[in-house]
C-alpha cells in the first residue's frame, strides 16, 4: 500500500486518525487541520476549542471536509445530556463523547438524542462515544472499564474510548464495538500527561479503530513534518 498524492496517508488509513485541536483559536485550529488533512479524516473538538469558538468550530471542520470529533465528556441528568446531544447532532458531530460514569440511563438518553439531532438534519447516523477512564488516570481499579463497557453496551453506545492496555480485553468482550485510543506519540516521543501512550502502529496492532493524536503533532515546530515522521511506515 502505498501514500497517496499528497504524501500523507491513504484513505483508509486516514479516516482512522483523529486529530486533537486542542487549541483556543478557531483561526489556529483551522490552520493546523488544513495543514495536516493528508494525514487525518478526523478532528477532534474539545472543551477548550469549543469554549472559545462554539458551534462554529463544528462548521469549520465541516468545511475542511473531515468527520468531527465533538469530544465534550457530557455528564449530566440523562434529559440535559439528551438535549445537548441532539444539538450536536444537528451541527454535524459525527462522534459525541460522554462519560460512562453517568450510567446506562444518561448513556441511553444521549446516544438518542445524538441519533435524532443528526436524522432531523438529513446527515448521516453518528456515533455516541462512552469515557471509560481517562488516559491520564493510571489508578483505576482493573474493573473499572468492563463495568462501563457494560453500561456503555446496555446504552446502545457504538463506541467506547479507553486506553492502549484495555483494547484487547474491549475487543474480546465486545467484538463490534468501535474503540477509540487517545494518547498517541512517536516511539520514545515526549508522553505529556498520558502515563499509557503508545505508537500508532501499537495500537492499530491492539485492535484500535479510531486513534486520536495531538500534542505529538500540534507542538511540533513542524506539524507536518511530525505527522510524517509519526506515521512513517503505515502507508
Amino acid at each position: 500500500m502505498s501514500n497517496d498524492a499528497t504524501g500523507g496517508l491513504p484513505a483508509e488509513l486516514r479516516e482512522k486518525m483523529a486529530l486533537a485541536l486542542d487549541v483556543d483559536d478557531l483561526v489556529q485550529a483551522n490552520r493546523l487541520a488544513r495543514e495536516l488533512k493528508p494525514w487525518f479524516g478526523v478532528a477532534k473538538i474539545g472543551l477548550e476549542l469549543y469554549t472559545a469558538a462554539g458551534p462554529d468550530a463544528i462548521g469549520a471542520i465541516v468545511d475542511q471536509g473531515m468527520d468531527v470529533f465533538l469530544d465534550l465528556k457530557l455528564h449530566d441528568i440523562p434529559t440535559t445530556v439528551k438535549k445537548a446531544a441532539k444539538v450536536a447532532g444537528a451541527l454535524g458531530a459525527g462522534y459525541l463523547t460522554m462519560h460512562a460514569h453517568g450510567g446506562s440511563a444518561m448513556m441511553r438518553a444521549g446516544a438518542e438524542g445524538l441519533a435524532e439531532g443528526a436524522s432531523n438534519a438529513g446527515l448521516a447516523a453518528p456515533t455516541a462515544l462512552a469515557i471509560t477512564v481517562l488516559t491520564s488516570d493510571d489508578t483505576a481499579p482493573d474493573h473499572i472499564v468492563p463495568n462501563r463497557l457494560r453500561l456503555a453496551i446496555e446504552a446502545g453506545c457504538g463506541g467506547i474510548v479507553c486506553s492502549a492496555p484495555d483494547l484487547k480485553n474491549i475487543g474480546e468482550m465486545a467484538p463490534r464495538i468501535m474503540r477509540v485510543t487517545p494518547g498517541i506519540r512517536a516511539a520514545g516521543g515526549e508522553q505529556h500527561d498520558q502515563p499509557k501512550a503508545v505508537t500508532p502502529a501499537e495500537a492499530l496492532e491492539l485492535g484500535a479503530d479510531l486513534l486520536v493524536v495531538g500534542r505529538a503533532v500540534t507542538l511540533a515546530d513542524d506539524p507536518a513534518a511530525a505527522a510524517s515522521a509519526l506515521f512513517a511506515g503505515l502507508g
